[in-house]
């Protein structure tokens, strides 16, 4: 399909915002201007928000939306493409002609054979993304993650550098080029279903000067970015970032990073699990996901433990305050039995 066709789609689809998210985006609901519901897979919750009024194209259009949690965005064509489990985009825009009940356009007269593309944002591309990446040691990843003051990256393998990785502004604009940190999301099986992005500076001071420096891409509800093996213990936080000053002050504990608040709470149990520490952020959302985590795992006879920051995160804390001063606070957070199992010695 041409670009402008693409375009012309979103356009119709944005004049129609509404009536488009109560049939693909039925788990939410309105809000003044917007519609809030969980994520663009239609997941219930309220992290995401959907313009339903606007110009027709450009910033702010109806039709587009943003995933706070998680930094995505995109627009209606992007709703539809995940939420029906769509793979080409001719599916996507016989489906939205059919919403928007459109003819469908004649075929072309030559068929014409293309190369065999990963879909855009699908657990296949994630997976093709992470294998052309390299590993993190001495690269601006490990530049970009000291300078946040991590430095324990024993078990990072989940982690990875790339050094040309494109950052598409909007959908049809031309794509930027910055060197990222590559992130695998697993299941428990430690199948691939997705990656998430962290665009950086040249010099890995900082995250890049771009709108959204963070992306997922791929299945990730219930799966994670994993450091070390989980059998009857686990921590799990939002941020990699976070997760990972956890980790500083429990190397040998085995934690999970599951990317944004509604994906924490929805995050699938190991079989094995007995005791879940919940790594919460400071912030309506981290205590959304803390409370629904606590609910599910008490459901299922998994005890569940709270490790909470001095500030809004176990990053800023570590960055403030200093390994030391968060290993006594974590020391005096976790059960005493893993204390030896776990703390640093």
């Amino acid at each position: 399909m041409a670009r402008h066709d693409a375009a012309e789609l979103a356009i119709c689809l944005g004049r129609q915002a509404e009536a488009v998210c109560k049939r693909y985006l039925s788990n939410g609901h309105r809000e003044g201007r917007y519609w809030l519901v969980g994520d663009v897979q239609n997941s219930p919750g309220r992290s995401m928000f959907v313009r339903l009024t606007g110009p027709e194209s450009g910033k702010g259009a109806a039709g587009k939306w943003t995933d706070a949690a998680t930094a995505e965005h995109g627009d209606l064509l992007d709703v539809i493409r995940e939420s029906c489990g769509l793979i080409d985009f001719k599916d996507v825009a016989d489906e939205a002609r059919s919403f928007l009940s459109l003819p469908r356009p004649e075929p072309d007269p030559v068929p014409r054979s293309r190369p065999r593309t990963a879909p855009t944002g699908s657990p296949e591309a994630a997976r093709r993304l992470f294998a052309m990446a390299q590993p993190i040691g001495r690269t601006v990843v490990e530049t970009h993650l000291r300078k946040r003051a991590i430095t324990a990256l024993q078990e990072t393998g989940a982690l990875r550098f790339h050094p040309r990785c494109y950052y598409w502004p909007e959908r049809h604009d031309p794509p930027e080029i910055w060197p990222a940190m590559i992130a695998a999301v697993t299941d428990l099986d430690g199948v691939q279903t997705g990656a998430h992005r962290t665009w950086l500076l040249p010099d890995g001071s900082d995250k890049a000067p771009v709108e959204t420096p963070r992306r997922a891409m791929g299945n990730l509800l219930g799966h994670g970015v994993r450091f070390g093996v989980a059998q009857d213990v686990l921590a799990a936080g939002e941020g990699i970032e976070t997760v990972l000053s956890t980790r500083s002050g429990l190397p040998h504990m085995p934690m999970m990073a599951a990317l944004s608040a509604a994906h924490l709470a929805a995050i699938q149990f190991p079989a094995t699990l007995r005791r879940l520490y919940i790594v919460r952020d400071s912030d309506p959302a981290g205590n959304g996901a803390r409370d629904r985590l606590i609910e599910r795992a008490r459901d299922v006879g998994i005890e569940a433990v709270v490790l909470s920051p001095v500030l809004g995160d176990f990053n800023e804390d570590l960055c403030q305050f200093g390994i030391d001063a968060l290993r006594a606070a974590l020391r005096v957070q976790i059960v005493p039995e893993d204390v030896s199992r776990f703390f640093a010695a």
